[in-house]
């Protein structure tokens, strides 16, 4: 009976069921070990946040100005304006923002009176630490888009 005790305290030890070592290197360690992502995925939702907000302003502010021009000219200029002054003030790339103006259901152009001016705003967040390598960089972007519809007055373009 004494050499199967001997035998499974040497079985026990060679499995590593010690008890014996330093719960904070494990703490340490498993904390780390959730940290990290947590930090990483805090950083990136605020950074996909951020360029919401950016396009969802974009799209909102280049409809009001549309809407709000003298003539189609004038639309075209604030519209460029705004996307100017988006695009500075949120960080968005201006490479790779892309606008869509529409007009559905006019009768005429794009914008005209009375029709309802809807203004896409499109554009990518690269994630966090995202190396360039094998263009990664290019592949690890969210695409984010915001919709904006304003209506244009019935007396849009008229010369007084």
């Amino acid at each position: 009976m004494r050499r199967a005790s001997r035998w499974g305290e040497a079985f026990r030890r060679a499995l590593g069921d010690d008890d014996e070592g330093s719960a904070a290197i494990e703490f340490i360690f498993v904390g780390l070990l959730l940290l990290v992502p947590t930090v990483y995925l805090v950083v990136a939702l605020g950074m996909v946040q951020h360029q919401s907000l950016g396009a969802e302003a974009g799209a909102r502010h280049i409809a009001r100005a549309i809407s709000t021009a003298i003539d189609a000219a004038d639309a075209d200029t604030r519209a460029r304006e705004v996307l100017a002054t988006i695009v500075e003030e949120y960080g968005l790339d201006a490479e790779a923002v892309d606008i869509e103006i529409d007009c559905p259901g006019a009768a005429s152009g794009c914008p005209s009176a009375g029709a309802n001016v809807v203004v896409t705003v499109r554009t990518a967040v690269a994630l966090p630490l995202a190396p360039p390598v094998l263009g990664l960089d290019r592949l690890a972007r969210l695409p984010v888009e915001a919709v904006a519809v304003q209506k244009i007055s019935r007396f849009w373009g008229a010369t007084s």
